[in-house]
């Protein structure tokens, strides 16, 4: 069965993890990628991870989690011959994907009127910390930087940590998603104009759209957010609990959830406490709430209540690490780890996520393992058209 992007060819032009991210979105739902690193060094995502023999082989952890299922193509856009190369992949592709700062691929020679003008069908997307306009324009930024400034770090934690940013890079993944859907959206444009489009992203505006109630409780009711920890500024109880062994999460955010909960732990007093019994006073009180549930939470361990509490739809779940969630039968069930072959490594097998999309019942899954650095740039170029005797002339030029 096809898969909704076979037929478009994506260049891929971008580094580390928002970039790379967008792209290995669009390749799992069979996109043709294709990386077009510099040569020599390649995304500097190959020099990041874990291992430290994989960075030193240019295969760092960090580059195989987002580049499965794309082809490597090495050019050096400051290079004439490099620039002949690259030109000839713009004509023959669907989308280019960068998130260098604003003004370097105008200053190589590729801004959106040349682009435009080398392949009018071309979807241009640039993803940037702040996007093409504004008065941060120009300044560097990772997902750190962003969290900050987006007002995530501010909220996260509590009043006695101080802010604390997320324990893994979500302003780089928001990105990148937005990216992918952003560019898509575009291809579907595209189909009814014939015209490709320029597409700006800006991780901290992505960043800042991602916070839900956070943003629209300031905006609409003009109330300011604060920390607070694992509780749930809407509703209680509704947060992180102890139990007899591990952790709970607990959304009983409804009147009725709330009712089941506190018949199922057997503590039917917490209702006719004035203190709990309405949800506008259970808010008012939660600290209290908290103790008296975690009194009824210590006569079992996690995994028992989180069991019951879904028995009888009571949203609940226990606190995993990632070993135990990547182990999870639900997880296993729809297939999110893909094994494939290991590049350069024939003896090991490489563990990929994939995406949590499927389309017609089938997961999303790469076609291919990460790349070698320039592994494909003979195949590719051959492919669009360009004879041998140009890939070698390009090749001792310095281009590719």
């Amino acid at each position: 069965m096809s898969r909704p992007l076979e037929q478009i060819r994506v260049l891929d032009l971008t580094n580390v993890l928002a970039g790379p991210f967008a792209a290995y979105q669009m390749a799992l739902l069979g996109a043709d990628v294709i990386k077009v690193e510099m040569r020599g060094t390649g995304d500097l995502a190959r020099q990041l991870g874990a291992d430290t023999e994989l960075n030193e082989e240019r295969l760092g952890a960090s580059f195989l989690a987002q580049n499965s299922g794309k082809r490597s193509v090495t050019v050096d856009l400051k290079n004439p011959a490099g620039k002949e190369a690259f030109t000839a992949l713009i004509r023959e592709s669907d989308v280019l994907l960068e998130n260098f700062r604003p003004g370097v691929m105008a200053r190589l020679g590729f801004g959106w009127d040349e682009l435009h003008a080398l392949n009018p069908r071309l979807v241009y997307c640039a993803i940037s910390g702040f996007g093409q306009s504004g008065p941060l324009r120009d300044r560097p930024a990772y997902d750190q930087i962003i969290q900050g400034l987006s007002g995530m770090m501010a909220v996260t934690g509590s009043q006695d940590s101080g802010p604390l940013r997320a324990g893994y890079p979500v302003a780089d993944t928001l990105g990148g998603m937005a990216a992918a859907f952003g560019t898509c959206a575009a291809l579907v444009r595209r189909q009814s104009t014939g015209e490709g489009s320029q597409v700006d992203v800006s991780m901290l505006e992505t960043a800042v759209t991602a916070m839900g109630w956070v943003t629209s409780n300031y905006l609409v009711a003009g109330q300011t957010p604060v920390a607070m920890g694992n509780e749930n500024f809407t509703a209680a109880p509704s947060g992180t609990f102890r139990t007899g062994d591990g952790d709970l999460n607990v959304s009983a955010n409804k009147q009725e959830q709330f009712e089941t909960l506190a018949r199922l732990v057997g503590r039917e007093d917490l209702l006719q406490d004035e203190r709990f019994a309405r949800r506008e006073a259970r808010k008012a009180h939660r600290a209290e709430l908290r103790d008296e549930l975690e009194k009824a939470f210590a006569a079992k361990p996690a995994a028992d209540w989180e069991a019951e509490l879904a028995a009888v739809g009571v949203p609940a779940g226990r606190v995993l690490g990632v070993a135990d969630v990547l182990d999870h039968p639900q997880i296993r069930d729809r297939q999110l780890v893909h094994h494939l072959p290991f590049p350069g490594h024939p003896e090991r097998d490489l563990r990929v996520l994939g995406n949590g999309i499927r389309v017609d019942e089938t997961a999303s899954t790469p076609a291919l393992p990460p790349p070698r650095l320039g592994e494909h740039t003979d195949s590719v170029l051959s492919e669009i058209g360009v004879e041998p005797a140009t890939i070698e002339r390009w090749r001792n030029e310095g281009g590719i």
